[in-house]
């Protein structure tokens, strides 16, 4: 009897398991820790998902460079179908469809509300994913997020002040070529290096300064090598998250607005974290000894003017196209001004 008892009690639990189950599993990737943003980010999404699903999608995370080492492995694993979500970046992207480069073009976006405004955009947000589905097949664009605060120029041996200051200098890039441009037009030598050797290319002195967030820098103990950095402000460097396009397809309805709406709670994490993280990382960077420089009106615009030939480049590489989607870029940046200065009016009142 007991033995029948325990049998049919197993069986009873086996069952209740196979009915809980879930229906869809999502895998994730990612190259960053599991004190980065991104790590952090990715379990509010799995939170959210998992919950609001009922238990229909389950999350698996894979941090550091389990599943592929780079964005480069970790796309070709979203359009192959091994992989479900993933971020990269616009730099990234544009290796697929050369127009979203405008977007990473320098001093272009203000803000931060005039940057999150023309993210929030839907249907120019559409258009783009539209486009990189046609040149990077099944890499469907969730939404462009922050990445870790705004990018700025830090070095190792010498305070930046003005472009003649970078004039010999090796800075760090990642592989894009906007971001090689714009090294070379400040005067530096661009040295594309992956990011897990950001921090030995530092120490060792194969590079002489980054262009990165402080949040980035701090979180990933460069401060251990640079010891200055000028608030320039040159980038928002927006996170693109992109979903397996046939994975999303295979979702009900119902199950689609829960992956949206996931989304959009791990974008409003990814863009409140640099905000209240941003302090403490710049006390920490002058703890180790680092200089933290606030140009001037006048030194900020004279990087502007160094830096406006980057935008010459982008309009003579990257075609029509390219020209199109930048003037499109800008009138979405003029259009969120004018919003936000409509909004100021009313609340001046």
């Amino acid at each position: 009897m007991k033995k029948t008892l325990l049998g049919l009690a197993t069986t009873a639990i086996l069952a209740s398991g196979a009915a809980t189950a879930a229906d869809y599993k999502l895998t994730v990737p990612h190259v960053s820790n599991l004190d980065s943003y991104n790590h952090q980010s990715l379990l509010v999404f799995k939170n959210y998902v998992e919950s609001r699903s009922n238990g229909a999608i389950s999350v698996d995370i894979y941090p550091s460079g389990q599943l592929c080492s780079n964005a480069k492995e970790c796309l070709a694993g979203i359009q192959a179908g091994m992989f479900d979500y993933f971020q990269t970046t616009i730099a990234e992207l544009a290796n697929y469809w050369q127009p979203i480069g405008a977007f990473d073009l320098p001093y272009m976006l203000p803000n931060d509300r005039v940057a999150e405004c023309v993210y929030d955009n839907e249907e120019f947000l559409g258009d783009v994913r539209g486009n990189i589905l046609k040149t990077a097949p099944n890499s469907r664009l969730m939404m462009v997020s922050n990445s870790g605060g705004w990018r700025n120029i830090a070095t190792t041996k010498k305070q930046v002040k003005s472009p003649a200051d970078l004039n010999g200098l090796k800075l760090r890039t990642v592989p894009a070529k906007i971001q090689q441009e714009l090294v070379k037009e400040l005067g530096a030598a661009p040295t594309p290096i992956a990011w897990p050797e950001v921090y030995t290319a530092l120490s060792t002195g194969v590079v002489d300064g980054t262009k990165n967030g402080i949040v980035d820098i701090v979180q990933n103990r460069f401060q251990e090598s640079l010891n200055y950095i000028i608030l320039d402000g040159h980038a928002y460097m927006g996170g693109a998250w992109v979903f397996n396009d046939k994975k999303f397809k295979s979702f009900p309805d119902e199950l689609k607005q829960v992956i949206i709406d996931a989304i959009d709670a791990q974008n409003q994490y990814l863009r409140s974290y640099p905000k209240h993280r941003e302090y403490t990382a710049y006390e920490e960077f002058k703890k180790a000894g680092g200089t933290v420089y606030s140009p001037t009106a006048e030194e900020k615009a004279a990087f502007q003017k160094a830096a406006a030939p980057v935008r010459d480049y982008f309009a003579k590489t990257a075609g029509a196209d390219g020209q199109v989607w930048l003037e499109r870029f800008q009138n979405e940046i003029k259009t969120c001004e004018a919003k936000l200065a409509s909004d100021y009016k009313v609340q001046f009142k």
